[in-house]
């Protein structure tokens, strides 16, 4: 055996470590998934907060309407997207498939859907401040359209990366359970 500061063990150049076991690949795979799908859920949880605030805050009447404007239709069922984060982040302890299933068709219903409605509802007022420069809606001085659009591009990326990583993870998942019903 070697040491730190003794000489190397007799009979050994330091080639042996083929033999040694190795983690399986899959495995490896999987963590790397879980915390980069891990990183995309907690982006999407920063965003809803700001949406959930946003809506609270115009509804409520807290503040005016020159400050925050009320939210687009599509916000209010962009709310229900932290469901399919939350299954997401379920699947993880447990590897649980059905959870991760459930978590990517979820998404795609609860925060792609209202995403793309949303941009086709904002498509005549973003159209109406390139031409004409008007904007009637703003979020703290900031045209409201632009923001919500804004918010929209990023959306869309976030959890587009997380169907994306989440299918990888399921066929990973899936590998590994194949092999073990192989053995």
């Amino acid at each position: 055996m070697a040491s730190r500061a003794g000489p190397r063990a007799t009979g050994s150049d330091g080639s042996d470590y083929q033999h040694r076991e190795r983690v399986a690949n899959h495995y490896q795979m999987s963590v790397s998934l879980k915390n980069e799908i891990k990183k995309l859920i907690y982006a999407h949880i920063l965003i809803w907060v700001l949406l959930a605030a946003q809506t609270t805050v115009a509804n409520l009447k807290l503040v005016s309407h020159d400050l925050v404007a009320m939210p687009y239709q599509w916000e209010y069922p962009y709310l229900l997207s932290i469901v399919p984060s939350l299954f997401g982040l379920f699947s993880f302890p447990r590897n649980n498939i059905s959870y991760l299933v459930i978590s990517m068709i979820s998404t795609g219903l609860f925060s792609i859907a209202p995403l793309i409605y949303g941009s086709m509802e904002m498509f005549p007022m973003a159209q109406q401040l390139y031409r004409h420069g008007k904007a009637y809606r703003f979020i703290f001085g900031f045209s409201a359209v632009s923001v919500m659009y804004l918010v929209i591009v990023v959306s869309v990326q976030v959890h587009a990366w997380q169907i994306y990583y989440s299918k990888k993870l399921l066929d990973s998942w899936f590998t590994s359970t194949q092999e073990k019903k192989k053995k």
